[in-house]
């Protein structure tokens, strides 16, 4: 028996909408991940993207569970010598949740030219509308996925 491997033409690639209201952010961004990857899919290959297009909305009221606003930091080089910069993951959910999000979802993925082209399907907003209306979205079931 043979190893199937499926061809770029045979990837059929879908629209989801993610909740994220009231949702932990590891867990949002691990299902995200998920089907950025197609690991739902029959056909999944590692070495292929066979990922869905995932929209995550109302990323500012995610939930950081324990201490992990206060405690965690985010940081960023300038390349310059003394350029590292942190900023607090609380500072982030209130300025600016969605680079919150989607730097959570970055580290799920592959850390290669896969990864980026993986990562180029995820649209995150902070609130609960999106622009990708004409795209047919389906609701993701985030049933499943435990709330903070």
């Amino acid at each position: 028996m043979r190893t199937y491997s499926p061809k770029a033409k045979e990837i059929t690639r879908e629209w989801r909408v993610i909740d994220a209201e009231g949702l932990v952010l590891g867990r949002v961004a691990t299902v995200a991940a998920s089907l950025l990857r197609g690991k739902h899919r029959t056909y999944f290959a590692p070495h292929l993207d066979t990922g869905d297009f995932v929209i995550i909305v109302n990323a500012d009221k995610v939930v950081l569970t324990s201490n992990k606003a206060a405690q965690k930091f985010a940081y960023h080089h300038s390349g310059y010598p003394g350029g590292l910069r942190a900023t607090s993951w609380q500072t982030l959910l209130d300025n600016d949740p969605a680079t919150l999000v989607f730097d959570a979802v970055k580290g799920m993925v592959p850390k290669n030219r896969l990864g980026r082209a993986q990562m180029d399907k995820l649209f995150v907003y902070a609130g609960g509308e999106h622009p990708h209306a004409a795209q047919m979205p389906t609701k993701y079931d985030t049933s499943a996925i435990r709330r903070g």
